[in-house]
């Protein structure tokens, strides 16, 4: 009877903010199959407009691996990585479908638009621009690339007025429970 190898199927890796290529190289260097896609947009300079790669879905991935202990351990303990997504009953596979989808549309010179579906009262955080490093509540979506965020200090409140690709969630805060993997 052949020995057969096992499964080996995709699944997706939440990172550190603003650590998906880190992740990346390190589960290359691993020689682990992984993802990243990412799509080139306009990022506004002070004297200029430059074309850049930023990750399609900021602060994921996808690594292909048939989950033997040695090989998730190794994905788990590379800089970056704060876990694999998934249930109470372990990580969750993404079809192989999706991931060739994907592959598609990053590799398409047609523009994609990723934004993080912001819900009024999620905690944000602004990246970019003079406002780089206030948090706030997001409040509302104000046309089509500017958002509007409160931000709240000694009780008073001030709405500021910034573009939606400078603006991203702030992770919820995961218990200490130890359930978080």
């Amino acid at each position: 009877m052949p020995i057969t190898e096992p499964l080996r199927s995709w699944y997706a890796l939440y990172t550190r903010s603003r650590f998906e290529n880190v992740v990346f190289q390190g589960l290359c260097k691993k020689s682990l199959e992984a993802f990243l896609p990412r799509i080139r947009v306009k990022s506004r300079r002070r004297d200029r407009t430059l074309m850049i790669q930023v990750p399609l879905f900021p602060g994921y991935l996808f690594v292909k691996t048939d989950l033997n202990p040695k090989e998730y351990i190794d994905i788990l303990r590379t800089i970056g990585v704060v876990r694999m997504m998934g249930g109470k009953g372990g990580p969750v596979p993404v079809g192989d479908s999706v991931i060739e989808s994907l592959k598609i549309m990053t590799l398409s010179e047609t523009p994609i638009i990723s934004r993080n579906c912001m819900q009024k009262g999620d905690r944000v955080v602004v990246v970019n621009g003079a406002f780089s490093g206030v948090v706030g509540v997001f409040l509302r979506y104000r046309g089509k690339e500017r958002v509007a965020v409160n931000i709240e200090a000694l009780g008073q409140s001030a709405i500021v007025d910034v573009s939606a690709q400078d603006v991203e969630m702030v992770p919820p805060i995961s218990s200490c429970r130890g359930d978080s993997i």
